[in-house]
């Protein structure tokens, strides 16, 4: 998926026209690309927009003028709209003219891109053109009609035919000139700064680094027991998705489980995506598994119902399935939040207890439930040691609480901002952390505050209002600041989180609840709560990470 400018773009009201080309773009475009949308130009005393600009390394740069609606040429000029309404155009002379202030305005800067091959294109997103047309002003294959949407891949095709054809400038487009136009046309986004063009380039890097964690399920392509141990940020969720995925698309019955509530939600909304040929038989919470075989329902303050009483039922109810209803293969992910009663009982669901598919993904440094449960079978060991998901300053401060060694990954990224407040005003503390970021630009959506002591007011309104499935879904649409706990966050992200320490119930798990809290952020980390408490839990590793964080005192 390219990067994109502004990351979630305000659309004029024209019939979804600027969506329907820029969604075709972001789907078809490779990683390297970029697409920026509204790009303002100011030459003298003329002012340009540029609809949707393409940046494509080893091609060049496009610029797009999109017009919805019903739109005909006739008389050689160009009219919108129909009736009453029907008003007279020039597309082509827009984007000729924003083109052109472009070149002069990078050439101006010195800029890279001003020697790159530059076409510009104009998208009738709403009408469909024939193949044979072509007008004098605007050959055919300078022209996105509908009819280019519905073809796969054929808007991107297009912009690249374009280019290559009709783009005027010497050379194609290198990835260092890619960087000084994104310089030049994200400054006049006023939302926009430095350090969220920084937390694009992350995401992107983010999402190339984890698809190529799946060479390791090829290379263990014929392994069918294994247990996959990494650190935060390693992959691990990303390789149990996938694991499932090829085991189903393979033909076998397979079932994906998990502890956690939001973990479990997010498997099931991103397995529903896929093709039904690759989506497992069962995909959610391993103690739901028994429920939907018929296993009486219970309270949620009785421990003895989910801790031993479920799992045992599981493991009877198993025993009387047919075996169309048992499965081939079994994969866990946060595998360490398991209880020793829970794996015998979930291996009576294979098929073939023997040679049946046992795929376990986890992290000792994340055991913060009382219970250490352990397979009780052989698995093939197989070690993550990087971390792929945070920026490299994120990674080595919960890196320094990890028994074991992490290797940061990532990009370079704002200091960790440390806010030093006793624990008891950690909450509210943190609620001004959320109100100065949000200030300083950052999306709702791309924001959560973490709490590691009592919940925040608005998690237990949103759970008590709408019950936890609203509550996750809420989370996962990405619309708003979401307010979460750090024991239900596990395996799940964002790019910014403000962890909120304000007091840890089990002392004996403070240093691994810490890991898990402080390992949950992809770009920018803001700790709130006493500094040397902190310290003191963490050791030397991480007083010495701190002296390098940034003391904030968020103003709202």
């Amino acid at each position: 998926m390219p990067r994109t400018y502004p990351p979630t773009p305000d659309f004029p009201d024209d019939g979804g026209a600027e969506r329907a080309v820029w969604e075709a773009l972001r789907e078809q475009l490779p990683d390297e690309a970029v697409v920026c949308h509204g790009a303002h130009l100011q030459e003298g005393d003329q002012e340009y927009e540029i609809d949707l600009l393409v940046a494509w390394p080893g091609v060049g740069v496009a610029a797009i003028e999109v017009k919805g609606g019903h739109i005909e040429r006739a008389d050689g000029a160009w009219y919108q709209g129909s009736g009453p309404a029907r008003h007279r155009i020039d597309p082509v002379a827009q984007v000729q003219g924003s083109r052109h202030a472009l070149q002069a305005l990078l050439h101006e800067r010195g800029e890279l891109a001003s020697r790159s091959r530059t076409a510009h294109l104009v998208a009738f997103p709403h009408r469909y053109v024939s193949g044979g047309w072509d007008s004098l002003d605007l050959p055919r294959d300078m022209l996105i009609g509908r009819d280019d949407l519905e073809r796969s891949g054929g808007v991107a095709e297009h912009v690249k035919h374009a280019v290559e054809r009709h783009g005027q400038g010497y050379e194609p487009l290198d990835h260092a000139a890619v960087d000084g136009l994104v310089d030049v046309i994200a400054g006049g986004f006023p939302s926009q700064s430095e350090h969220l063009t920084r937390a694009l380039e992350h995401e992107t890097r983010l999402e190339q680094m984890t698809r190529d964690q799946v060479r390791i399920l090829d290379a263990l392509s014929q392994v069918r027991r294994m247990r996959v141990l990494g650190g935060a940020g390693s992959g691990k969720t990303y390789l149990a998705l996938e694991q499932a995925r090829r085991r189903t698309r393979a033909g076998e019955r397979v079932a994906l489980l998990c502890y956690s509530r939001g973990l479990g939600r997010y498997f099931q909304r991103i397995t529903a995506t896929w093709p039904r040929r690759e989506r497992p038989a069962y995909v959610g919470l391993f103690h739901d598994l028994p429920v939907s075989w018929g296993a009486a329902g219970g309270r949620d303050d009785d421990p003895d119902y989910w801790e031993r009483h479920l799992p045992l039922e599981l493991g009877r109810l198993a025993g009387e399935r047919a075996p169309e209803e048992l499965f081939d293969a079994v994969v866990v992910d946060e595998a360490q939040d398991f209880g020793d009663l829970w794996w015998p009982s979930l291996l009576r669901c294979l098929r073939d207890a023997e040679c049946g598919g046992v795929y376990a993904f986890l992290d000792d440094a994340q055991r913060l439930f009382p219970r250490d449960g352990q397979v009780p079978l052989e698995l093939t060991p197989v070690t993550l040691d990087e971390n792929l998901r945070s920026t490299k300053q994120i990674a080595q401060v919960f890196g320094s609480l990890s028994p074991a060694v992490v290797k940061p990954r990532g990009l370079d990224g704002p200091p960790v901002r440390l806010v030093d407040v006793p624990a008891d005003e950690a909450l509210d503390a943190a609620d001004d952390a959320v109100e100065a970021l949000l200030d300083e630009g950052w999306d709702p959506g791309d924001v959560v505050l973490l709490a590691t002591g009592r919940r925040h007011p608005e998690q237990v309104n949103e759970v008590e209002l709408g019950g936890h499935a609203a509550y996750w879904d809420a989370f996962f649409a990405q619309q708003d600041v979401f307010y979460g706990h750090v024991l239900g966050f596990k395996g799940l992200e964002r790019p910014v989180v403000v962890l909120a320490v304000n007091g840890i119930r089990d002392v004996e798990r403070a240093r691994k609840m810490l890991y898990t809290g402080l390992s949950r952020a992809r770009t920018l980390l803001v700790v709130v709560g006493d500094r040397s408490w902190i310290e003191e839990v963490g050791g030397e590793a991480v007083r010495k990470r701190l002296e390098k964080a940034e003391a904030w005192r968020p103003a709202v």
